[in-house]
């Protein structure tokens, strides 16, 4: 009986072990949809690979990008600095230009009373009238003093008998005088100039000065020290 036991177990492990056996045989052919998914797996891999370089790309262009607008900007500073420096080399030169030739009108209306003098010395040479001579100076002398008054505003004032004024003169010479109370200009040494009412040159005086016991003005006692 063990035997026949024996056998029977034999004989029904024999279809376990082919079942078994069938089993791994389709476990090898479901195999295929595996690698399938692993192909899959490979192409998403891939792809997520471009994306970085696709970017990288992008940051490439932009950066050549900005590079040719930095250029251009700069060029366009150096354009702009180029004419800055060329205009203020204009305008430094026009100015200096207008400071030497400011005077030019001026010295235009001179040359006529040049012209004069140069005529009036010619003819005293020949003629030796010394009468003529001097009118002829006068009357140049008027000439001038005619001209740039009413063109130019410039005019001389006079001082003599005037009150000392240390805003209008210049005190060269001073004394002692009785009977005045107040400094008072005695001699125009050198006339004073006003250019449109405004003092450009003081007159050199000779000034008067109250003498001991007299009581000056503030101005006169200033200008005699």
């Amino acid at each position: 009986m063990s035997k026949h036991s024996h056998k029977h177990g034999n004989t029904e492990a024999q279809p376990h072990d082919t079942q078994y056996s069938a089993g791994e045989s389709r476990q090898g052919q479901d195999s295929p949809p595996l690698d399938g998914e692993t192909q899959a797996e490979s192409a998403d891999a891939g792809t997520a690979a471009e994306v970085p370089a696709a970017g990288a790309a992008d940051r490439e262009q932009k950066t050549a990008e900005l590079e040719i607008k930095l250029a251009e900007l700069n060029d366009q500073y150096l354009r702009k600095a180029a004419d800055f420096e060329n205009f203020r080399k204009r305008v430094n030169r026009e100015k200096q230009e207008l400071a030497e030739f400011a005077n030019q009108n001026l010295i235009l209306d001179l040359l006529p009373i040049l012209d004069d003098f140069e005529r009036a010395i010619k003819s005293a040479e020949t003629s030796k009238d010394f009468a003529s001579f001097y009118e002829g100076i006068k009357m140049i002398e008027k000439q001038f003093a005619s001209q740039l008054e009413h063109k130019w505003g410039l005019k001389s004032f006079d001082s003599v008998g005037e009150l000392f004024d240390p805003n209008r003169h210049e005190a060269i010479q001073m004394e002692k005088a009785a009977g005045i109370a107040e400094a008072v200009v005695k001699e125009d040494y050198a006339k004073g100039y006003l250019l449109k009412e405004r003092v450009i040159r003081y007159a050199k005086v000779k000034v008067l000065m109250p003498a001991e016991g007299e009581s000056p003005v503030p101005g006169g006692a200033q200008a005699a020290q």
